[in-house]
């Protein structure tokens, strides 16, 4: 296993990579890095594929750009094509977690012909709203249900990553606890903040490490926010409107490739994207399997790697047998 920085088209990318064969590209979320996956990376090696787990766009040690329009979604996948042809592969299976799960599904949307195969971690795919953008709905809804405002909507906020960036320590160790499945039920985030509270208040002061978490690796992530910040990370969120004004072209396509879904039984983002996992194979009508993984949080890959690396496996398999 090894970390290397590649350039692509505009972009340079630091990526964690092993193994030969054929390629699987693994995209992270928030707050997240390409060490992320190191399990998968590991496992998913040693089973004879070629493996890379890029710092995305925003993160670590890969180029952050200024402004909101340079983390669309054309870009993210975009970025994700070049590196795939930086890496020398025509094809590959994509898999994301997080908000990489958005992108990857985007990818097998967008370009089937270079994505063959796709699978989604904790996030489904959102199809485009057909009565406007995204961010003002979230808003509205959230407030008429009487849940305070959702940390999306939050995020939107120019200045919404100063807050993050006072402490990343603290930041970190609040967020990967209150999304964590071993974190009891009433102490985990729903995501939801009354008005006039921010994010950071509404977890408790005491937060611990989630038990997967080793200080080592932890600091790996305190490092990376404390040098690269919160900005761009939080772009992603910030171009949300911005994306369904540029994807007007897909409304209503669906997603043809062979596709995965994993999600933790306890994972808090259900509370506000869950409803979109019944319909999944309405819009990924190849979906082979959509699995709900017990007593697992958000950070699914790194709570239980094991299930997910046999989940991943077994999928990587039957497209092998149906390919051959």
């Amino acid at each position: 296993m090894q970390s290397r920085l590649i350039k692509t088209d505009g972009l340079n990318q630091q990526v964690l990579e092993a193994g030969e064969g054929p390629l699987v590209l693994l995209i992270h979320g928030f707050p997240e890095l390409s060490v992320s996956w190191r399990a998968q990376v590991q496992a998913l090696s040693a089973a004879g594929y070629r493996v890379a787990a890029p710092d995305m766009r925003g993160y670590g040690r890969t180029d952050k750009p200024q402004g909101v329009e340079a983390y669309s979604i054309l870009n993210l996948v975009g970025d994700m094509v070049d590196l795939v042809r930086a890496l020398g592969a025509e094809t590959c299976v994509v898999v994301g977690h997080d908000w990489g799960a958005p992108v990857a599904w985007h990818c097998a949307l967008l370009r089937p012909d270079i994505f063959s195969a796709v699978a989604g971690l904790s996030v489904p795919f959102q199809p485009r709203r057909i009565k406007g953008p995204p961010t003002a709905a979230m808003a509205a809804i959230s407030k008429r249900a009487g849940l305070g405002d959702l940390y999306i909507v939050r995020f939107q906020a120019a200045d919404a990553h100063l807050a993050l960036e006072a402490d990343p320590a603290t930041t970190l160790r609040k967020l990967f606890y209150a999304y964590d499945g071993a974190t009891p039920a009433d102490r985990r985030s729903t995501g939801f903040m009354p008005e006039g509270m921010a994010l950071l208040d509404t977890i408790a002061d005491d937060a611990t490490l989630p038990p997967w978490m080793s200080a080592d690796h932890f600091d790996e992530y305190v490092q990376a926010f404390s040098a690269g910040g919160f900005d761009g990370p939080l772009n992603w969120y910030r171009a949300l409107d911005l994306n369904w004004s540029l994807t007007a072209f897909v409304q209503d396509q669906k997603i043809a490739p062979p596709a995965l879904f994993v999600v933790g039984e306890d994972d808090p983002v259900r509370h506000y994207a869950g409803g979109h996992e019944m319909g999944l194979k309405d819009w990924a009508p190849n979906l082979t399997r959509s699995v709900v993984v017990p007593g697992a949080g958000h950070w699914i890959q790194q709570e239980r790697p094991d299930a997910v690396n046999a989940l991943l496996l077994e999928f990587l398999r039957g497209l092998q047998a149906a390919n051959a």
